[in-house]
């Protein structure tokens, strides 16, 4: 199984759970890969070039032809921008990582995978980008771009699911991460809104990928698996 954003945050635990299962896993990353656990094979990989995917996936095949399962977890947000100042640049490198990167990884791995008889991928998207609209913090392109991972997703599973490639699509609401502790001073007002009253673990994200990942999860075809601590029901 080969999983992108694999050094940090919500990539990291989903390769530890996955190795804890006993898959062999590949962490893809552009940096980082001295913090993965031991068992995962580290790449560096740069999801917005199809050159930098490309060699990845070739190397992979070249010393192993089973299929390899995709978790496409790296993502970036801009930082609280509103929407009438954002530079168009910004616009574009969110949505050059968020939904470019994910088309090309998504292409790259799932040609080998359809030529191999299937396998499964699972793109991590977000709750902000289908069943609410964050709040207070304005970042419109992180919403918009997360949107279309969910609508890719379910594109490649209409053309893929039929010869073997399943792909469902992982939204999960404030995540406790990193990233999130950079906008500490937002994170009362989040959790009013969260009916549980806590942000989820990378844990239970990467729980959740295992399970989109596995056969028990063989009927879910081009899925939104929305986990959000009952956020978007508020």
């Amino acid at each position: 199984m080969a999983v992108t954003g694999a050094a940090g945050g919500i990539g990291q635990a989903i390769v530890e759970r996955l190795t804890s299962e006993g898959a062999e896993v590949y962490g893809l990353d552009r940096q980082g890969l001295d913090t993965l656990p031991n068992g995962v094979r580290g790449i560096e990989m740069d999801l917005s070039s199809p050159q930098s995917v490309a060699g990845v996936v070739a190397g992979l095949y070249s010393t192993d032809p089973r299929p390899v399962d995709l978790v496409n977890s790296a993502g970036i947000v801009e930082d609280d921008v509103a929407a009438e100042n954002m530079p168009i640049e910004q616009f574009d490198a969110v949505l050059g990582v968020n939904v470019r990167g994910v088309f090309i990884t998504c292409q790259a791995f799932g040609r080998e995978l359809l030529a191999r008889g299937g396998g499964a991928i699972v793109n991590i998207a977000s709750t902000s980008g289908n069943a609410v609209v964050n709040f207070p913090q304005k970042q419109s392109a992180y919403n918009t771009s997360k949107a279309a991972v969910t609508a890719l997703t379910k594109s490649l599973a209409v053309e893929w699911s039929p010869r073997g490639v399943r792909l469902n699509a992982l939204s999960p609401g404030y995540v406790d991460t990193p990233l999130n502790y950079l906008k500490a001073n937002m994170h009362e007002t989040w959790k009013r809104d969260i009916v549980v009253d806590r942000f989820a673990t990378p844990e239970e994200v990467a729980a959740s990928v295992a399970f989109l990942l596995s056969d028990d999860a063989s009927y879910f075809v081009g899925a939104e698996l929305l986990m959000d601590g009952g956020y978007s029901l508020r």
